[in-house]
């Protein structure tokens, strides 16, 4: 069973899902609805006095909920999750004007990835779509999609090679982004100041285009050498990293900086849309 996490938005609020490629269903984070639909300051809390005020949301609770590992402040833990029609019912216990909106919402995120599933053009349409409401200029959102695509055919090529999803892509990924920039994802996350966002989102334009290079030359190394396995693809994920590093290093001798940066690409949204999000 394949579970992917993924950010959406209702009404510029995050809410954090999980797609279960078996059951082929969203799974939305609890919490997170229940912020988006009353504003609560605590949701949790708000959670907890809705099953006080409903016995039969309660007394079923335990069949509507499941807990899944979320990203969170700090770090992965479980978080109640449910899936379309179990949010049905937890709506029924809120008294919100959005309710309505929201169902009509849900309903259309699940069309999507299954239409996405058939034609994954779209998923990179989507993408756009969500940048720019988030307020990323198009210049950004260009680079941004196109490191998408890079990163799914680097990706796609591991798969082709034996490298294992999961653990295997995170530490060839590490390798990769150590070579070329000097930090691990983790530090590199450290160094801009982040914690649950994604460093990709938050890279300058610089940045993504030596990741890309980085990428790029780790799938073209890849695709001409046909190594095998995990232990194979380090070697070449190094190599590919090292392009990259070679080209900043050029770069930086003649700017006289270093072009990895506390900068993040959040830092320069459009001041309306960063409006909305607070």
């Amino acid at each position: 069973m394949t579970k992917k996490q993924a950010l959406q938005l209702f009404e510029q609020r995050k809410v954090r899902t999980v797609w279960d490629d078996q059951e082929e269903k969203w799974y939305f984070c609890v919490v997170d609805v229940v912020e988006a639909l009353t504003d609560s300051v605590n949701p949790t809390d708000y959670i907890k006095k809705m099953k006080k005020r409903d016995p039969e949301l309660a007394k079923g609770w335990g069949q509507i909920v499941t807990p899944l590992s979320l990203q969170t402040p700090g770090g992965k833990q479980r978080v109640n999750c449910a899936r379309q029609e179990g949010l049905f019912r937890i709506i029924q216990s809120i008294p919100s004007p959005k309710a309505e909106p929201f169902k009509q919402w849900m309903a259309q995120v699940a069309s999507q990835r299954l239409d996405q599933m058939q034609d994954p053009e779209l998923s990179i349409e989507q993408a756009i779509v969500d940048y720019r409401r988030l307020g990323y200029s198009e210049a950004w959102i260009n680079q941004r999609i196109k490191s998408i695509e890079v990163r799914k055919e680097l990706t796609d090529e591991w798969k082709r090679t034996g490298v294992k999803e999961g653990l295997e892509y995170a530490s060839l990924t590490d390798i990769i982004t150590r070579e070329w920039s000097g930090f691990t994802t983790k530090q590199y996350k450290h160094f801009k100041g982040l914690k649950k966002e994604n460093l990709r989102d938050n890279m300058t334009n610089l940045e993504i285009a030596l990741n890309i290079l980085a990428e790029a030359s780790a799938t073209e190394l890849s695709k001409d050498r046909n190594p095998k396995g995990f232990n194979a693809q380090t070697q070449v994920a190094k190599e590919g990293g090292s392009v990259a590093k070679a080209a900043r290093k050029q770069l930086e001798s003649k700017l006289g900086r270093s072009v990895i940066t506390k900068d993040k690409a959040s830092d320069h949204l459009l001041p309306e849309s960063t409006d909305k999000d607070k």
